[in-house]
């Protein structure tokens, strides 16, 4: 069998289909039609990425009864396009990787073609797409993760301007954001406060009290007006990242209130609290139907380690997290 009847004998499984390539302003759309003869029609259409030509990209589809499409997952720009077509198409979201490895491209197809060729044949995996509740569970915790990420960031720098200054309040308090921490802080952003010994005591709490001197020297450096100004500047900064996780957290635990059940068993898992049940609700949602069984979500998490052998040699196999 020649490599064309090959080809021709995969079986047709979107006989109405389109592929999308999307960019920041255009989008690139193949649709492929096979009429009952068998023959095959393509037609590549361009089109921007406003609201207004994304709708009329839907309206195309629509009258050519194009049932399904496929994009890749390429960045944030996707998200506009699902936005309009979701409730109206099945979509397909494609990563980019397994798509390479799909033989048979040549180098002068474009890539709304190959993904509407691929789709046609039913050879394209798509990605997980959660519900819409559950995506913005999801840019939540997220974006919670990331201010949390910087707020640990502008701590680790106010222990920098400390060590420049001679400051070595980190060697003797265990926690330099603790009560004590805080305290010596206060009055280090403070200049018209006074550092004598007997204020420093004064600062200390809990074991720390038994410390005084210890804390005393360690406040003994070069701190000058300078570095008042970066430890003031930073604290402001730590303030209102940690206002803003609490916010978040708000709103992530209001948004989630219907589904309490679900995150109080998540907690009884040893070593997930709330706000670790709150994560895992966002990224797997409340409904597992999507995946057929525990080794398909165990694969989707990464967690599922690979068995590579060959001639006998067994390669690495460890899990992508």
């Amino acid at each position: 069998m020649t490599q064309q009847q090959n080809t021709t004998a995969i079986s047709i499984m979107h006989p109405v289909c389109c592929g999308l390539d999307v960019h920041k302003m255009k989008i690139s759309a193949c649709l492929i039609t096979i009429d009952c003869d068998g023959s095959e029609q393509s037609e590549i259409k361009e089109f921007g990425a406003f609201t207004d030509d994304l709708i009329s990209l839907r309206a195309w589809l629509t009258t050519n009864k194009c049932p399904i499409i496929a994009m890749e997952s390429t960045g944030i720009y996707w998200r506009p396009v699902h936005n309009v077509l979701e409730h109206h198409l099945e979509i397909i979201l494609v990563n980019a990787r397994h798509i390479k490895n799909v033989p048979g491209r040549k180098t002068d197809i474009s890539d709304s073609k190959w993904l509407a060729s691929l789709l046609k044949h039913g050879l394209l995996r798509g990605s997980f797409i959660p519900e819409k509740d559950i995506r913005h569970w999801r840019e939540l915790t997220r974006q919670r993760r990331k201010v949390t990420e910087s707020l640990s960031d502008y701590k680790k720098r106010v222990h920098k301007v400390f060590e420049t200054a001679n400051i070595k309040i980190g060697s003797v308090v265990s926690d330099l954001f603790g009560k004590t921490g805080m305290n010596l802080i206060e009055r280090l952003c403070d200049e018209n406060v006074s550092l004598v010994e007997a204020d420093i005591a004064e600062c200390a709490c809990g074991r720390l009290k038994s410390k005084s001197t210890e804390l005393y020297r360690s406040i003994q450096g070069f701190f000058e007006d300078h570095h008042r100004f970066q430890l003031c500047s930073l604290m402001r900064i730590i303030s209102i990242l940690g206002s803003e996780i609490g916010i978040l957290s708000d709103r992530i635990g209001g948004l989630m209130t219907s589904h309490h059940e679900i995150i109080g068993r998540l907690e009884k898992v040893p070593g997930i609290g709330t706000r670790s049940a709150q994560i895992i609700l966002s990224e797997v949602g409340y409904d597992l139907k999507t995946f057929p069984n525990t080794a398909s979500f165990a694969s989707w998490a990464g967690l599922c380690p690979g068995n590579n052998e060959s001639a006998g040699k067994r390669k690495s196999g460890k899990t992508s997290v």
